[in-house]
């Protein structure tokens, strides 16, 4: 008469230690993943600093004495005579206003300054040692 009743389903501890897990592993991969975003929206910020610099060096061939003294120039002043058109240099985060040419050398290697936009911390330099970001 003792008849034993099949078991279906999770207990509600089981289920309370399974969410317990979750929540912690959320609590870990959320900073992770925030910075990995942050990192990606810096990435636009240098391939439109690396379209610069190249613009310059070509540039720099053609006319050394005009790009060599584009020292602490906005590139937005001189992005006509670099050949870039009206939303080149836009993208969804970073926008031409946030690019300056720091120096030109004699070689025609320019170093690019990016300013970070709204909603993003940090600065960025593309120089001779490369993409360097300082959050």
């Amino acid at each position: 008469m003792n008849k034993k009743r099949a078991r279906r389903g999770f207990s509600l501890i089981e289920l309370m230690v399974v969410i317990l897990m979750v929540g912690i592993l959320a609590a870990v991969a959320v900073p992770i993943l925030r910075g990995r975003i942050e990192h990606a929206k810096w990435s636009e910020g240098a391939a439109s600093a690396g379209s610069i610099k190249t613009a310059v060096c070509a540039y720099y061939v053609e006319n050394p004495a005009v790009a060599g003294a584009w020292a602490a120039q906005a590139v937005s002043g001189v992005a006509a005579t670099l050949g870039f058109q009206a939303g080149d240099l836009t993208g969804r985060y970073f926008t031409m206003s946030k690019f300056t040419i720091i120096s030109v050398d004699t070689r025609g290697k320019a170093i690019i300054a990016v300013a970070a936009p709204a909603g993003l911390s940090g600065s960025g330099v593309l120089g001779a040692a490369g993409w360097i970001y300082t959050p």
